[in-house]
């Protein structure tokens, strides 16, 4: 029974990986989950510089899931490359760094410094706020896609995966111009932006007003969007919202993603990523395939 799948000529054992943000680097998980049963994992996003994040409070739980307003919180390259790097590299999984940036210059300096580093592909946050434009998010401008996609595919050494932002009108249209730039993958989705609010204290649930939601709420979206995504561009898709369970990944993968990533999950079951890489062979038993990307794109 064959488990591997291929990102961007990137082979990955098994289809599962963790959502950037959920599993740090994986130190704390480890404890948990032998990182090498994994396909790869993650990182939290990685900037050119320490971010500080969000003030406190920066988490709510809500109906069906989370909301966050960390903020991009993290140490910074450097620390990254000396801590966080030969940390994975003890395991057998392909590590995928998740960039961060305010300026296109800033996701530059960090893909450069990634250059000559053994990590194995890019996945590129622009979900960030765009400090040029005014503050959008890159995510949510075609034109910025395909500019900042080119830019970094100039200077990556490895392959690019886009995760792209929900909060669009049109996600098919940001993929395609993430392929117009030269993109290797996509990842989708990023969250959804949300608000809470405690009825009793009358203020706001996190202290930045709104934030990412999270969780099975946000699934359905994401399979609808992922499926959409798949029939409008011809890269590979690393599926994610929502999967709780090995059920909710095979779904992504008949949507058409050829790979999935486990986020809020983890927060509440720190084996999930385990536990659904061993569901997805269990239901390929189940269902006697032989192959895992049969899978692919085989809704009907």
């Amino acid at each position: 029974m064959n488990m591997k799948v291929s990102i961007a000529g990137v082979e990955l054992k098994n289809p599962v990986a963790t959502a950037s943000g959920t599993f740090g680097s994986g130190v704390e998980y480890s404890e948990f989950v032998d990182l090498s049963l994994l396909g790869a994992v993650v990182t939290k996003g990685v900037a050119n510089m320490p971010w500080p994040g969000n003030p406190a409070p920066r988490i709510a739980e809500t109906y069906g899931g989370m909301i966050n307003a960390i903020g991009l919180q993290n140490p910074g390259i450097n620390v990254f490359i000396e801590r966080d790097i030969p940390f994975l590299k003890q395991y057998d999984t392909k590590i995928i760094v998740n960039v961060c940036g305010k300026s296109v210059a800033d996701y530059v300096e960090v893909v450069e410094r990634l250059a000559d580093q053994p990590v194995d592909l890019l996945e590129i946050n622009i979900s960030c706020p765009n400090v040029k434009e005014g503050g959008i998010a890159f995510g949510q401008d075609p034109k910025a896609v395909e500019r900042i996609t080119r830019e970094v595919k100039h200077h990556a050494r490895q392959p690019v995966i886009m995760k792209l932002s929900p909060n669009v009108t049109d996600i098919t249209v940001m993929a395609k111009a993430a392929e117009a730039g030269g993109a290797d993958a996509l990842s989708l989705i990023n969250t959804l932006t949300g608000m809470q609010i405690d009825i009793h204290k009358r203020t706001f649930a996190v202290a930045n007003k709104t934030g990412g939601l999270s969780g099975p709420a946000v699934k359905p979206v994401a399979v609808r969007m992922v499926y959409q995504t798949a029939q409008a561009v011809k890269l590979p898709i690393i599926g994610m919202g929502g999967i709780m369970t090995a059920e909710d990944a095979v779904e992504f993968m008949l949507a058409g993603a050829t790979a999935v990533a486990v986020g809020t999950a983890n927060f509440h079951n720190p084996y999930a990523t385990k536990d659904i890489a061993e569901g997805i062979k269990a239901y390929m038993e189940r269902y006697k395939i032989q192959d895992v990307n049969q899978l692919i794109g085989a809704v009907k």
